[in-house]
């Protein structure tokens, strides 16, 4: 069973960095209420790069501190996949809906895939491609139907979240070549330390609304801090290492499936018999993706690790 595929450890890692991120949606939905999605973005990241720091410092084994053109790598994949992307996905959520946020999701290894074609001329073999095709399809399926909220706006955050989607395949295009020789720890830290900057700058824009939120904003606040920020990137890097990069890629089509249930469970959005099925062919895709890389792990897994390296979600 090693030879023919991930190992159920890593697999499961993925799976709940999926589980995590996919509640971000929902979560940030409910603590926009109370703060601005600029104030959250710094919040929630100044707090990641403070666990991360500690974790840094903490770790004896570790590897050299990069050097000054490895950093500078580094912080622009962080405030490209972090400030830029999660701006983007804030005030889209603000304007849509936490289960279209979530669903939308699922176009984006499609965009990555697509611009590693054109950067680093990935070869991208057929069941494969079906299977992220599947899974897209299943998204705007859900998308389509989606639960009977947000206002006459919707759309146009909608947009705005697959422009995200395109920051974020730059990010881990550029992360790649960025975090050679790195742990994933301090690949994430730097990445996290940019992208807390980026969104203190923009948090001033929010500076005459700022009030103290909620204990329940509070807590949602140290969950997307600890859990989604700092918990499922380092859930998601264990499973990358044991894995060829293409398999956890498609394993995070499941975020929209787990995004729908918080949305409905959070948020109190309604969901149709076509989200349903859209869950399916998403699940189906991924799938699909899963018996193509067993067949092919022993001879492609390697070489796939060694060129992954930066996070891939949220």
């Amino acid at each position: 069973m090693r030879g023919r595929g991930p190992g159920a450890g890593a697999i499961c890692a993925v799976v709940a960095a999926a589980l995590l991120w996919s509640s971000s949606y929902a979560v940030t939905k409910r603590v926009l209420e109370d703060v601005g999605p600029f104030s959250i973005g710094a919040i929630r990241f100044s707090m990641a790069a403070l666990v991360l720091c500690v974790m840094v410092r903490m770790n004896r084994h570790r590897r050299g501190r990069p050097d000054a053109r490895q950093r500078g790598r580094l912080y622009l994949s962080g405030f490209l996949g972090i400030t830029v992307y999660f701006i983007l996905e804030n005030v889209g959520v603000d304007m849509s809906t936490a289960s279209d946020a979530s669903l939308i999701v699922a176009t984006y290894p499609l965009m990555t895939m697509l611009l590693e074609l054109l950067v680093f001329r990935t070869r991208l073999p057929l069941p494969r491609v079906t299977g992220v095709l599947l899974a897209t399809a299943g998204a705007f399926l859900v998308v389509r139907n989606g639960a009977q909220v947000g206002g006459s706006s919707r759309w146009l955050g909608d947009i705005l979240l697959l422009l995200g989607g395109l920051a974020w395949a730059g990010y881990n295009v550029l992360g790649k070549r960025a975090s050679a020789g790195q742990d994933a720890v301090s690949v994430t830290y730097y990445q996290t330390l940019a992208g807390a900057a980026g969104f203190l700058l923009a948090s001033l824009l929010e500076a005459g609304d700022w009030r103290m939120p909620d204990a329940t904003a509070s807590a949602l606040l140290v969950h997307l801090a600890v859990a989604c920020s700092v918990g499922g990137f380092l859930l998601y890097n264990y499973g990358l290492r044991r894995m060829a990069s293409s398999v956890a890629v498609n394993i995070l089509n499941l975020v929209p499936v787990f995004g729908v249930l918080g949305a409905v469970v959070i948020n109190g959005e309604s969901i149709r018999p076509a989200q349903v099925a859209g869950g399916a062919i998403i699940v189906a895709g991924v799938a699909l993706g899963m018996v193509e890389r067993g067949r092919r792990a022993r001879a492609t897994a390697e070489p796939d690790e060694q060129a992954a390296a930066a996070p891939a979600a949220r």
